[in-house]
C-alpha cells in the first residue's frame, strides 16, 4: 500500500538486517527501523513497534533468521524461540509463525539452516499478502450488495488498526474496503480512536488519508449513537485469536461494539486469514489477556506547539490503573467471518468445514 505515493510493505528483509515502519512514531514521523538482532525483533514486538497479529507473526520469523545470523546453534535459536512466542501473549499468530518456522529448522544442516530459514519468513509474508487480498476481494462482495441496494455511500464502522500497517500488505478489516475503493464503490469509514494506545486515529485513519479514502475519526463510544441513527451499514473488525466454536478475541471495546451493532440489526464481520484460528483453546475464558503498562493509559502522546512528540500525563497521579488490551466476542454476535477461503458463520461447523 502507498505512504505519500510510494508503495510499501511493513517488513523486509535486506542485507541481513530487517526492515520495520515504526508504528510507534506514526502518524506524525515515518521512519524506517532496521532491526539487526534477536533481541531486536524481540523488543520491536514488545513496544509495538510492529503490532498486528500477522504482522508480529512475521516479525517473529525473521526474529529467527536474525538468531541464526548472530549464532548459529540450536539451543540459541529454541531460546530465542521461546523469548519470541513470550513476548506477547494474546495474538496467536506468533505462536503459529514460531512453530512453522521450527518445525522446519529444528533437524536442519548448519550449512542450509539459513536459507531455509530466510525462504520460510519470506514465505510467511507472502502468503499472508495473498490471504489479505483475498480477504479483501471476498469481503467486497458484502460491501457490493449492500451498495447495490442502497445506491450511496457505505458507511462502514472499525476498531482498532486491522489495516496494512497490522498484516504485511493489504490488512484484514480494512481489505474490503480498499478493494471497493478501488472498484469505485463510495465508500466512507467510522474510524474508532481506540484508547488507549490510538491505533484506530494514528493508523487506521492514517493509512486510509495516504489511499485517499474517506473517513471520520469517532470517539470509542460514538459507534452505538451512529448505528442508532442508521449512519453505520456495516462493521468490519480483525483479530488477534478466533477460537473454533466462532469466538473472537480482538482489541479492547470490540464487544462492546458487537453488542450495539446487535441491537441495531447491523451487520458485525471479522477479517481474519487462517494463521489466526486457535484450534486448541476450546473456552473462551482460557485465551490470555495481554494487560499492559499502565502508562498507556495514563499518559498520552503527540505533537506540541513547536511540531515536537511529547508525552503528557491526564490521570491524578494517586489513580489505579487497568490497562486490559483485549476483550472477547462471543461467535452469536458475529454475523460472519470473513476468510482468504470464504465468508462462513461464526461456528465449530463452518470453520471445519471451510478448513479441516
Amino acid at each position: 500500500m502507498k505512504i505519500e505515493g510510494k508503495e510499501y510493505r511493513t517488513i523486509w528483509f535486506e542485507n541481513n538486517i530487517v526492515k520495520i515502519i515504526d508504528q510507534t512514531k506514526l502518524p506524525h514521523q515515518f521512519i524506517i527501523k532496521d532491526l539487526k538482532s534477536a533481541k531486536d525483533a524481540i523488543n520491536a514486538i514488545k513496544v509495538m513497534e510492529v503490532r498486528g497479529a500477522p504482522l508480529i507473526g512475521a516479525t517473529a520469523a525473521y526474529g529467527l533468521v536474525l538468531s541464526i545470523i548472530e549464532k548459529n546453534d540450536q539451543s540459541f535459536l529454541k531460546k530465542t524461540a521461546e523469548d519470541l512466542i513470550n513476548s506477547r501473549p494474546t495474538a496467536i499468530n506468533l505462536k503459529w509463525a514460531i512453530d512453522r518456522m521450527m518445525n522446519k529448522l529444528s533437524s536442519v544442516n548448519d550449512n542450509k539452516i539459513l536459507e531455509i530459514a530466510l525462504n520460510e519468513a519470506k514465505e510467511i509474508c507472502e502468503e499472508d499478502v495473498k490471504f489479505c487480498e483475498s480477504i479483501g476481494l471476498n469481503g467486497l462482495k458484502i460491501i457490493e450488495k449492500i451498495y447495490n441496494k442502497k445506491k450511496d455511500t457505505v458507511n462502514i464502522l472499525t476498531h482498532c488498526n486491522a489495516g496494512w500497517l497490522a498484516t504485511i500488505n493489504w490488512g484484514t478489516a480494512t481489505s474490503p474496503i480498499y478493494h471497493a475503493h478501488k472498484k469505485g464503490i463510495p465508500v466512507h469509514v467510522w474510524a474508532d480512536e481506540t484508547r488507549p494506545r490510538n491505533q484506530g486515529a494514528n493508523l487506521t485513519s492514517y493509512e486510509l488519508n495516504e489511499e485517499k479514502i474517506p473517513n471520520t475519526i469517532i470517539a470509542d463510544n460514538t459507534g452505538g449513537i451512529l448505528m442508532q441513527r442508521g449512519e453505520v451499514d456495516l462493521c468490519i473488525v480483525g483479530t488477534d485469536r478466533t477460537l473454533a466454536n466462532g469466538d473472537v478475541c480482538n482489541k479492547i471495546g470490540t464487544y462492546l461494539k458487537a453488542l450495539a451493532a446487535h441491537d441495531n440489526n447491523v451487520p458485525f464481520y471479522v477479517a481474519l486469514p487462517s494463521s489466526t484460528i486457535d484450534w486448541n483453546i476450546k473456552n473462551y475464558k482460557d485465551i490470555p489477556i495481554e494487560e499492559r503498562n499502565s502508562e498507556e493509559l495514563s499518559h498520552i502522546e503527540g505533537l506540541d506547539d513547536e511540531g515536537k512528540i511529547k508525552k503528557v500525563q491526564i490521570y491524578p497521579t494517586k489513580s489505579k490503573v487497568m490497562n486490559l488490551a483485549f476483550d472477547v466476542t462471543p461467535a452469536k454476535y458475529v454475523t460472519g467471518l470473513i476468510t482468504e477461503k470464504g465468508v462462513c458463520e461464526a461456528s465449530n461447523d463452518a470453520l471445519q468445514k471451510m478448513f479441516k
